[in-house]
């Protein structure tokens, strides 16, 4: 791994994890076009942390928040407020995908991995999926309206996102928009609900890496792709959250339906791998 493909695939990662344009996709596909080698595990490692500290320092008051919510509903031994459940509420939407992550996420990968015209399939079917939730949901429900089985179905939904192509916040809104709850709530209990799953990620990669050390030559460019993926991460969710208060979101459908379709031309074409 040098710098470039760091700067590069770190910035693929902090923009495209957070838009609901498929991170998998990008960086499974790209380097596949390339013709670059395997990133390897170091470089998992820095992607998942840059994600998460980015948004846990964009979202860090509703952290402090939830964090705080949740421990009084512990010594009060109740939930009767929306404040007090949002936390409970958030776990329950992140324990599906952690366990059919922890069961499947590798067999998954290896199935997928080698199948870019699926993977290219797969950015246009969920982006249509996605501009029919966008254009036919109701929108009128906001974050205090959050309840027990919607929680836990945005929580099945995330686990679609194991395919790459998916994309884990374009699945999440998707559901979310599908409940009837406004753009801006479901792109934040998307992003939101994510943070568990994205820190224990790089958690698990953390461990990983420290059972074997981290490769010669390969500390510089790790740190590069942490704060490259962190920066662009930040940026990209703050415009989303802006975005979505005032416009469709139709663009990202419109970006993955060209960009498939371009991979797939490019991929029939004979070009890449």
């Amino acid at each position: 791994m040098n710098l470039l493909h760091a700067i590069v695939l770190g910035a693929l990662q902090g923009f495209s994890e957070v838009l609901p344009i498929s991170s998998s996709a990008h960086l499974i596909l790209v380097p596949w076009l390339l013709k670059w080698p395997e990133s390897g595990l170091t470089f998992d490692v820095a992607l998942h942390l840059g994600t998460f500290l980015a948004l846990a320092a964009y979202f860090r008051r509703d952290v402090i928040e939830l964090a705080t919510s949740f421990f009084a509903a512990l010594s009060d031994r109740s939930l009767d407020t929306q404040a007090k459940r949002l936390p409970f509420l958030i776990i329950a939407a992140t324990v599906p995908a952690a366990i059919v992550g922890k069961l499947f996420e590798h067999p998954i990968e290896d199935i997928f991995r080698s199948k870019p015209l699926l993977i290219a399939s797969f950015l246009i079917v969920f982006g249509l999926i996605l501009g029919a939730a966008d254009r036919f949901s109701r929108r009128q429900r906001g974050l205090e309206d959050v309840k027990p089985a919607g929680a836990l179905l945005i929580g099945l939904f995330q686990c679609l996102a194991l395919l790459p192509g998916v994309s884990r916040s374009g699945i999440t809104i998707t559901a979310g928009l599908m409940l009837g709850f406004t753009r801006e709530a479901s792109a934040r209990f998307s992003f939101l609900m994510s943070l568990p799953i994205v820190a224990g990620a790089a958690l698990l990669k953390i461990l990983e890496i420290s059972k074997h050390g981290i490769p010669a030559g390969e500390g510089i460019p790790m740190l590069v792709g942490i704060a490259v993926s962190a920066v662009i991460g930040y940026i990209s969710v703050a415009f989303l959250l802006r975005l979505v208060q005032k416009q469709s979101l139709l663009p990202f459908v419109w970006y993955r339906v060209i960009v498939g379709g371009a991979l797939i031309a490019a991929i029939l074409a004979g070009f890449g791998g």
